[in-house]
């Protein structure tokens, strides 16, 4: 159950000139704040909240070579080499899925920076006392998302690179369509013009830029755990950090 005064935080460590851009929603998926901000002022933000579910665009955990092992346990070549496999499990499950996702390599100096900003974070909001989604009683949770498999899952397919215009404009109506009291992207096209488009002045404000969508779908999947749990997928193991996707059922391939 979720208190009415909880927020709903979707954090990414790769936006924003900053170290992360946020956003934050309340209970009835209101947008009350979004800002770009450093790694002392996300966690002064965060302290500041009664209670907050917190979702992050970035690993949990390097991995733990079980991708290896499963898939050497499965061979029946026992001498087979594999190679290509250094992964966590849920990102192997992604891609077997058509979701193309970045790696997490076993040994955390061979992350890239963002991975490495996104691991002190976790290790910092653990500090703090937040708990792994899940936990019973924990008024602060977090949990690890993937905003580009999440609107796979939430388009039931590909969508279109998330830079251009048409990405945006699909990826805002995914949002709006699941409740978010946010601008209707379809309110774009009424604004088009003879005139605007053959100057080339389009409503291109009414949109946001790819970096926020990223992060309204993390906050919209912290809210969808906590307060609907049923209809959220798991992907991986525990040991290496789940990657918990805004759906009850994944497809078999996207």
């Amino acid at each position: 159950m979720i208190l009415t005064d909880s927020l709903f935080v979707g954090i990414d460590p790769t936006s924003g000139r900053k170290d992360f851009g946020y956003v934050a929603l309340d209970a009835n998926l209101n947008l009350v704040d979004r800002a770009d901000v450093d790694m002392e002022n996300m966690l002064a933000f965060l302290d500041g909240q009664k209670s907050v579910v917190v979702a992050i665009n970035a690993p949990a955990r390097v991995n733990r070579r079980l991708v290896k092992k499963k898939l050497e346990d499965e061979s029946v070549s026992p001498q087979r080499t594999f190679r290509g496999v250094d992964i966590r499990l849920a990102e192997y499950e992604l891609r077997g899925r058509g979701i193309t996702v970045t790696g997490t390599p076993s040994r955390e100096e061979f992350c890239p920076a963002w991975m490495q900003v996104g691991f002190g974070l976790y290790q910092k909001l653990s500090k703090m006392g937040f708990k792994s989604y899940g936990t019973e009683g924990a008024t602060n949770q977090l949990l690890e998302t993937h905003p580009h498999a999440c609107f796979c899952v939430l388009l039931e397919g590909i969508p279109f690179p998330k830079p251009t215009l048409e990405g945006r404009l699909q990826r805002q109506l995914a949002l709006y369509d699941k409740g978010l009291r946010i601008t209707d992207p379809m309110d774009f096209f009424e604004e088009i013009t003879r005139f605007r488009l053959m100057k080339g002045i389009l409503p291109v404000d009414m949109l946001y830029p790819p970096e926020e969508l990223d992060v309204l779908v993390a906050a919209y999947t912290a809210w969808l755990a906590a307060s609907r749990p049923e209809e959220v997928t798991r992907l991986g193991d525990k040991r290496e950090g789940q990657v918990i996707l805004p759906v009850s059922e994944l497809k078999e391939k996207y």
